[in-house]
């Protein structure tokens, strides 16, 4: 077995606002995108699939950076394994939850998953911000449901499952959150992102099961193809968030990709689609514009709570079994 203990030190400074932003933008672009394979024929399910793929690459790049030292004991295999299942999990659900209830109402709920990082980071944690860090963190959640609503009628006859589907996939996001920042401090985030690609993995025939095969599927080039093109830019920004967690702060990293990723999608759909959004949507751009440049500016959003996993695993193993 392999012991927790990174060997190369902590890069210092804000460096976790570079990987924070990387995540917005890459998930920014691939939300305004993703949208694309499945109305080329392209199913959804086939899409996890995909994206299940495009998850090897970036692993195995920087499994090979770390000197291909995978974190295997049973605390690093248990971490790794519950963050990739929470969060494939969460999306298996969500194939399930569209099929039974409106769409509008469901990514609003499922975007208020910050509210259980931040939950849980706050008292597990310990972790505290500065007041502009508290006023980004609201602005951003006043922003979120925002984003996703688009008032239709007919909803009266979906009936309650998918409301609960829709808060089940919201506390799983919210967990997988809290579950990558704690995990951060006592394995290599390299691991942490190689057990997702698995879990993912994992998971792909279950989301091949689900796939109407019987049904006309597109599996030229906008349909498979564009998927992969589309779908690495989401496991790209999950990687950087890996890193995102591993160097600031829970509380602050959350709200502000979970903000700032909407933000970007929105103002590609206005530059390139042409696209204008409704006074619910401009409003949510604004308040989530103003929580981002409140949570990237905090002084106090360096994560100096925990101890560097880097520098003294041992430390930081202990701080979190406490």
């Amino acid at each position: 077995m392999t012991a927790a203990a990174p060997a190369s030190a902590a890069p210092g400074g804000r460096i976790w606002l570079l990987y924070a932003l990387t995540t917005v933008v890459l998930w920014g672009v691939w939300g305004a995108f993703s949208g694309l394979s499945p109305e080329n024929g392209f199913p959804e399910t086939l899409v996890y699939c995909v994206w299940s793929l495009t998850m090897i690459p970036p692993a195995l790049v920087v499994l090979r950076q770390a000197g291909w030292k995978l974190d295997t004991d049973p605390r690093a295999i248990a971490y790794g394994m519950a963050i990739g299942l929470l969060g494939a999990g969460g999306q298996m659900l969500l194939f399930y939850a569209i099929t039974r209830g409106p769409a509008y109402l469901i990514f609003p709920i499922i975007s208020l998953s910050p509210l259980v990082t931040i939950a849980l980071s706050f008292v597990l944690l310990g972790e505290r911000t500065g007041k502009l860090g508290a006023l980004g963190i609201v602005l951003a959640l006043m922003a979120l449901p925002m984003f996703d609503f688009a008032p239709q009628g007919g909803e009266s006859a979906h009936g309650s499952e998918w409301f609960l589907l829709a808060l089940g996939i919201m506390v799983c996001w919210g967990l997988q959150a809290f579950f990558m920042k704690s995990a951060n401090a006592v394995m290599r985030g390299e691991s942490i992102f190689f057990y997702m690609m698995l879990t993912g993995l994992m998971l792909a025939p279950l989301a091949l099961w689900m796939t109407d095969l019987s049904a006309p599927i597109n599996w030229g080039l906008s349909g498979p193809a564009l998927a992969a093109g589309i779908q690495v830019l989401n496991a790209i920004g999950a990687l950087t968030l890996v890193f995102a967690f591993r160097y600031g702060k829970a509380i602050i990293v959350a709200p502000l990709s979970n903000a700032g990723a909407p933000l970007m999608t929105a103002i590609i759909a206005l530059a390139v689609a042409g696209v204008i959004p409704g006074t619910l949507k401009i409003v949510g751009i604004v308040l989530a514009l103003i929580a981002s440049m409140l949570l990237a500016i905090e002084p106090d959003s360096a994560d100096e709570d925990m101890p560097d996993p880097e520098s003294d695993p041992e430390a930081a193993a202990s701080a979190v079994a406490d």
